[in-house]
């Protein structure tokens, strides 16, 4: 069972989002204030939608935080959908008089089809409202949430893009709280002006042909304690649990930890990192760090460093073609309200599922009820590490 338990629910055009998060130890500090400024980095970013000018996501705690402090019982979250009361004819909870026309057309690239299918579902809106990327607002408040456990501890992490379609971030030699403040100024999440530059004109150009673009986003989580994770269950290794988390975000479709594919080419004495010794810190230390912080499936001390790989936007101006699920004849794909880009506002929920990640690993192996007790447990045992022998 999970030690840090979450669960959404709501779709895409429906009343509100929920979250449900269990597990938090009591006496965190946590205010909307902290949700409310993640949902809105996920809400920015160049080549985003028209959807993003309706809804301004602001989370409600509705259980678990009193006094701006969780108070060990489960939490819960909700969002509105401002754009719901635009569907009301098509989205209501309760039975509709007058029927709403189905969709019977699939999207390529969506879930619309295999969901269909599965769930047996004719109107194709049944799938598509629950599989759009809007769910993301409700994960992205689940791993602000995350962010403030791990910030008991002083664990950070923080997300920014490397690429964009073709466009790559050159060799960036920054201390991570460089990378993460530049990243953060920038509406694309990227620390490198110039390739900011080229990658907002690759957008413009995919726009003006009516395409989609996707790239790739690294998510860095920094002062993790050696330990998170374990090598004795294929489960509960902390790269597989990481990759799974990383991968479940809409449109992704790769994740490596580290260098990871492209160690495939090299040699090993290229790839593996040298153990070194720290006297005066009483700690083993790592002048690299391509395995990504993990080895064995277990965190190393260093920095856990994870890319995502989001395929382009599947919603497109340039129609392709598909076949209506109720008659079988051949049409091309409708268009709805899409992005032409949308790699910064997933790198945001990267950061989230990798906190969420990370929370989970913490509680396992610290379990506390308390803040308290989990900042004792994690310096007692950062303690006992400096007195290995």
């Amino acid at each position: 069972m999970p030690h840090f338990r979450w669960m959404t629910a709501g779709e895409s055009h429906g009343p509100q989002l929920v979250a449900i998060v269990e597990g938090v130890p009591a006496g965190i500090p946590l205010r909307t204030d902290d949700i409310n400024e993640d949902l809105a980095r996920r809400q920015r970013g160049y080549g985003r939608g028209g959807r993003m000018k309706i809804e301004t996501d602001r989370v409600e705690f509705a259980a678990g935080v009193r006094d701006g402090l969780t108070l060990g019982s489960p939490i819960a979250m909700t969002i509105t959908n401002h754009d719901h009361q635009n569907w009301l004819d098509r989205m209501s909870p309760a039975l509709m008089e007058i029927r709403p026309e189905a969709v019977t057309r699939p999207r390529p690239g969506h879930a619309d089809l295999a969901g269909g299918l599965k769930y047996n579902r004719r109107d194709l809106r049944d799938i598509l409202e629950r599989a759009s990327a809007r769910e993301t607002a409700a994960r992205t408040a689940v791993g602000a949430v995350a962010k403030c456990l791990l910030a008991e501890v002083a664990i950070d992490v923080f997300a920014h893009v490397i690429a964009i379609g073709p466009v790559q971030v050159g060799p960036l030699d920054l201390p991570h709280a460089k990378l993460k403040s530049r990243a953060r100024a920038s509406d694309l999440a990227c620390a490198d002006e110039d390739a900011e530059a080229r990658m907002k004109a690759a957008i413009r150009d995919a726009a003006h042909a009516g395409d989609t673009l996707g790239g790739v986003f690294e998510v860095i989580a920094t002062d993790v304690p050696v330990g998170l994770g374990s090598h004795v269950h294929w489960d509960r290794k902390l790269d597989g649990r990481l990759a799974q988390a990383l991968m479940s975000i809409q449109a992704i479709k790769g994740v490596e930890i580290g260098d990871g594919f492209r160690t495939a080419a090299m040699r090993g004495s290229q790839v593996h990192d040298a153990i070194h010794y720290d006297a005066f810190d009483k700690r083993f230390t790592r002048p690299t760090n391509r395995a990504g912080g993990l080895e064995g499936g277990i965190t190393n001390g260093e920095a856990v460093v994870c890319r995502a790989a989001m395929k382009p936007i599947a919603t497109l101006k340039k129609a392709l073609p598909s076949v209506d699920v109720r008659t079988k004849e051949p049409f091309d794909a409708a268009f709805e309200r899409s992005d032409v880009c949308a790699v910064a506002a997933a790198s945001i929920v990267g950061e989230a599922m990798v906190a969420i990640a990370l929370a989970d690993a913490l509680l396992e192996k610290f379990g506390s009820d308390s803040s308290r007790e989990l900042v004792r447990n994690v310096g007692s045992y950062v303690a006992q590490c400096k007195e290995f022998e």
